[in-house]
């Protein structure tokens, strides 16, 4: 069984090196079928293998006492109260969205919520984390604007809220926009169930959608750079239909509760040969798939389309034998359809058949597991190095810090995102206490007293310039944000966006953010439960900025005591939390009004992060706070301007009194205003609550400074410092601040 027609030029086309193709013919003991050759390409690109990043990743974290399922799953799993579980996971579909934006993002949207309803979880919220170029561009416009469409219209049709998420704008994404996808799901722990098949003779059963020709090839599309020609392969963008997701949706938790299946799987990156492949290598077992039984859309497809074809909406189940016919009553219940394809055996092989004869046939164990493993030089660009040494020029003018807040009040990275959230339903499900638009979104468990918060973080830019403190300040601002609502960081998963690990200086950028990142995990106690790896991030215009994004699970026992983040009743005291530093390296305002993002950005004490989020914790369930928010992009002058400005969805918000002339004489005016550092937040309490607040502060070691009061509805906006004051109204701040983006987008 060879094929006389692989020719170099076609393995070439395939993505696999000369190295690998031996490998591959040497495994065999012969040449590879054209089905085989297909199949190494997509289990062994990057998207699917990890085989850059594998010994990396293993730094992590993953165990603890909350962690019931850690990495090697479609989705991690966290310990709830009462029995009950989280399961949660975060994906990219970066290059199908850069080339068809509105289907690239609605199927990572798809994809990720199949991820955790195949662990028997139901979904209950979707996040996301999004990077474009400057919005004075008209692609990027587009782009924005169809990625955000394609989301808001998939969650809103399968009736899953979306609580939260990050957007962000810089230059370095013009040629390649970042588009992950998070979905978090609850479930009874008893009732988790895993991606293993077992029980030879038992039957593999295709569910959901026929297969057609879209997505073929995607895994490997998703495993290399960007070019002028990429517009080309619109064709492996997958096409998604939210109304039969739900029906999928439902199938599937019902044949889970059913006792019927031992296995499921979504036939997401590379298809049914991924979801077949990995499940018979997690239970140590072969399969036998009959590719003619395969339900098609299409005429004439072949083996080859049916075996890599990334049609949405599909599961792939392991059944009873004795069980078909209940299995596919319960598929026609929700209108689906269900074929047996195959069966489990018990010789290891990965065997597939085509109108009786045998077209594929690889030892299942060393198809996914025995995949090269590289390891790349590493090595810092010089120019970033002397970049972290630099300051801006001094301009002939400073401006003045009323001027400099309203220019980052402006900025479409810190302004408000309620252009994004108001296209997509939070509230659905009845379940949302915290909707989007604070430091975190919360929901309450149907049924229960708790809640679960939930956020996405990261901050390229510090990254960029200082790869292993970016990666631990993407893991201490999640902690924050999940802690600004009172709840508990419990743990994380984590989209790793990167260049290309073939250059050192990108590889440098991967092996120090992820070291930042296990530090974080490590001293958080927030183990990473799993995650994905986007490498080959590049297009002509070169490498993305380094993105990892945390995507944060945090436990609040009482939902009753969640904290919003914004000021909520006049006379209340304002205090801030934590020590600002001279740190004006990677800031907002430095980008913003000295157009250089450039300078060491600030330092991560995870020590003092760990006592904040102690303090955020224990004051919330003591019923402390009014309201907590997170200090980070844009400094303290940002915090309390949103503090002030109020929800995105008020109509107005309250005056603030605040006096910083005697907060920290070592600091100039605009290092109090506007450094970035860490470890800080900003609450309110009433009155009667100061004593308490500061006993907390004092017994736990956490910087507490009485700022000044909350003031009345829309009141003054005032900031008095030492040589100075900021005076505004606050329909002035909140007209600047929810109207940057909308007016970029022509709304």
């Amino acid at each position: 069984m060879t094929d006389p027609h692989i020719t170099p030029e076609l393995v070439q086309d395939h993505n696999l090196t000369t190295a690998e193709y031996e490998r591959i013919v040497a495994m065999l003991g012969r040449t590879p079928t054209f089905p085989e050759l297909g199949i190494f390409s997509a289990l062994w690109s990057e998207h699917c293998s990890y085989k850059h990043s594998r010994p990396v990743l293993k730094k992590f974290p993953t165990t603890g006492p909350q962690v019931v399922q850690g990495p090697g799953e479609n989705a991690g799993v966290l310990r709830l109260p009462n029995g009950w579980a989280v399961a949660f996971k975060i994906e990219s579909h970066n290059h199908p969205s850069a080339v068809e934006p509105y289907q690239g993002a609605a199927t990572g949207a798809g994809g990720i919520l199949r991820d955790v309803f195949t662990m028997g979880a139901r979904p209950v919220a979707l996040l996301n984390s999004l990077r474009f170029g400057p919005l004075d561009d008209a692609r990027n416009r587009y782009l924005f604007g169809g990625v955000v469409k394609g989301i808001g219209d998939y969650g809103n049709c399968v009736g899953v809220p979306t609580l939260g998420g990050e957007v962000d704008f810089a230059p370095g994404y013009t040629g390649n926009p970042l588009v992950n996808a998070m979905c978090v799901g609850v479930l009874k722990e008893k009732e988790l169930i895993k991606a293993a098949a077992q029980g030879v003779g038992n039957l593999l059963i295709a569910v959901g959608s026929s297969t057609g020709r879209d997505g073929i090839h995607g895994a490997s599309f998703a495993s290399e750079e960007l070019t002028h020609e990429s517009e080309q392969r619109r064709p492996q963008v997958q096409v998604g239909d939210p109304f039969t997701e739900k029906l999928l949706l439902e199938a599937s938790l019902e044949l889970i509760a059913s006792g019927h299946i031992v296995a499921i799987q979504d036939m997401g990156a590379a298809g049914l040969t991924s979801s077949s492949a990995e499940m018979a290598a997690r239970g140590g077992v072969g399969v036998e798939i009959d590719l003619s039984n395969v339900p098609t859309r299409e005429p004439g497809m072949t083996p080859y389309e049916i075996l890599l074809s990334e049609s949405q909406e599909r599961m792939l189940v392991v059944a009873k034998a004795d069980r078909v016919k209940e299995v596919q009553a319960i598929a026609a219940k929700w209108e689906l359809n269900a074929t047996p394809i195959g069966t489990v055996t018990d010789d290891g092989m990965y065997r597939c058949l085509w109108e009786g004869k045998v077209v594929v046939e690889i030892p299942g164990q060393r198809l996914v597991e025995d995949c090269p493993v590289y390891y790349p030089d590493a090595k810092e660009d010089p120019r970033v190095a002397a970049l972290r040494t630099s300051k801006p020029a001094p301009g002939s003018r400073l401006p003045a810090p009323s001027e400099a807040l309203l220019q980052l009040l402006d900025s479409p990275s810190v302004a408000s995102k309620r252009w994004v959230f108001e296209q997509y339903d939070s509230t659905v499900q009845a379940g949302t206490v915290i909707a989007p638009g604070g430091d975190a979104g919360l929901l309450r468990v149907r049924g229960e007293g708790f809640g679960i918060a939930v956020k996405t973080d990261c901050n390229s830019r510090y990254v960029r310039l200082d790869p292993y403190e970016g990666g631990k300040a993407a893991v201490a601002e999640a902690a924050r944000n999940v802690a600004c609502t009172g709840a508990q960081p419990l743990g994380i998963t984590n989209c790793l966006n990167f260049g290309s690990p073939e250059r050192p200086e990108v590889f440098y950028q991967f092996r120090e953010a992820t070291r930042g990142i296990a530090d974080a995990c490590g001293a958080l106690d927030t183990p990473v439960t799993g995650g994905n790896v986007s490498f080959y991030n590049e297009s002509p215009t070169g490498a993305v900025d380094p993105t990892p994004v945390i995507g944060m699970i945090g436990l609040l026992p009482r939902v009753e005591r969640a904290v919003p983040s914004f000021a909520r009743t006049p006379g209340d005291v304002v205090f801030v939390l934590g020590e600002t530093n001279a740190e004006l390296g990677g800031s907002a305002y430095w980008e913003v009004c000295y157009d250089f993002a450039g300078g060491q950005p600030p330092v991560v004490d995870l020590d003092v992060e760990k006592r904040l989020v102690d303090f955020l914790v224990t004051g919330a369930e003591r019923g402390l706070f009014r309201s907590a928010h997170d200090c980070s992009h844009g400094g303290l002058g940002v915090a309390l301007a949103e503090v002030a400005m109020g929800g995105p969805y008020q109509q107005q918000g309250f005056g603030l009194d605040v006096d910083l002339a005697t907060y920290d004489a070592r600091r100039t005016t605009d290092e109090v205003l506007f450094s970035e550092s860490h470890g800080r937040a900003v609450i309110t309490c009433p009155p009667e609550r100061v004593s308490a607040v500061q006993a907390l502060a004092g017994e736990l070691g956490v910087p507490c400074y009485s700022a000044g009061r909350v003031g009345t509805v829309d009141g003054a906006f005032r900031i008095t410092l030492r040589d100075g004051q900021i005076a505004e109204s606050i329909t002035r701040l909140r007209d600047v601040y929810f109207s940057a983006i909308p007016r970029r987008m022509g709304d």
